[in-house]
């Protein structure tokens, strides 16, 4: 049996799903049961009837799924797989802006810690900030912790965005003068970049979309040609939606180290030995997972 069979072998004897970000491995996308955005795999993770969630993504991922499904064994295959933007805030620095800001209303990013969540008044992904910033009853709004995002979402609305200095190292690397390089290289491609990116970045580009719409972009689109400004990862799975488009990475600066850790030996080891667990304790996950329903009323 080879390890690929192994591992799905394994997952149906223990009644275990098998998620996957987007960002993943291309082989680790290929296993998975389900793989898309944090919203996507969000809304999974609250609805599975499975007995274990192995999550092929990073920490706060896992902790998302741990607090929507509690009844659920959480399995991160790398307990190694962070997030820097995570670790870029923490509940005290929220709770200082809400004592200069009493009147607003805190939007978390979540790319967040559970910690982090439960000093939040509502949860938001990239799919989804601009129509939850729109939907939370404030003019106020401090949005935690990536600054580029907060600015993105800016754009959109008249409410006042109230930033924090966080950023995702992959996303804020890429420049200006990178998209311009890669732009003259292919004149005729169309430029869509994640609003992770620094604004200049999405000012120069034709869309900013998240990884989700990016994945509905490419299936129902008539471009020929393109230029795919976020984690290289992605481009796997957007060739497996339509394969006529050629699809170009915006640089080599697009690999993110954290969603590289998980390969096909460290998932077939989590699922034979159940490692390695991620579960939020009850009072904190309690009070995280009131913002994260909220995101999910908000969401549809």
């Amino acid at each position: 049996m080879n390890i690929f069979d192994e591992i799905k072998d394994l997952a149906k004897q223990k009644n275990a799903v098998i998620m996957a970000h987007n960002y993943q491995n291309p082989e680790i996308q290929d296993i998975a049961d389900y793989t898309g955005d944090s919203l996507e795999l969000a809304r999974i993770a609250s609805q599975t009837k499975a007995s274990i969630i192995v999550f092929c993504g990073v920490h706060f991922m896992a902790e998302s799924a741990s607090i929507l499904s509690p009844d659920k064994k959480v399995l991160l295959p790398d307990l190694s797989a962070g997030c820097p933007m995570a670790d870029m805030i923490d509940a005290e620095k929220v709770r200082v802006l809400k004592r200069k800001h009493p009147g607003a209303r805190v939007v978390t990013y979540i790319n967040s810690t559970a910690e982090v969540k439960t000093v939040s008044n509502v949860i938001c992904t990239s799919s989804n900030a601009r129509k939850i910033v729109d939907r939370i009853d404030s003019n106020e709004i401090i949005f935690v912790p990536d600054k580029n995002l907060g600015s993105y979402v800016q754009r959109f609305t008249s409410k006042k965005i109230i930033l924090s200095d966080g950023f995702c190292p992959t996303h804020e690397k890429f420049t200006v003068e990178m998209l311009r390089e890669v732009k003259a290289s292919h004149p005729d491609a169309y430029v869509i970049v994640h609003p992770e990116c620094r604004p200049e970045v999405i000012e120069l580009a034709d869309a900013a979309l998240s990884t989700g719409e990016m994945v509905k972009f490419a299936a129902s689109t008539d471009k020929k040609r393109i230029i795919v400004g976020t984690e290289s990862a992605l481009i796997h799975k957007l060739k497996k939606v339509n394969g006529n488009i050629e699809f170009i990475p915006a640089g080599d600066s697009f690999i993110c180290p954290n969603m590289k850790k998980i390969d096909l030996s460290k998932l077939l080891q989590s699922l034979r030995e159940e490692l390695y667990e991620v579960k939020v304790d009850d009072e904190t996950a309690a009070l995280a997972k009131i913002p994260l329903d909220r995101m999910l009323e908000l969401s549809y």
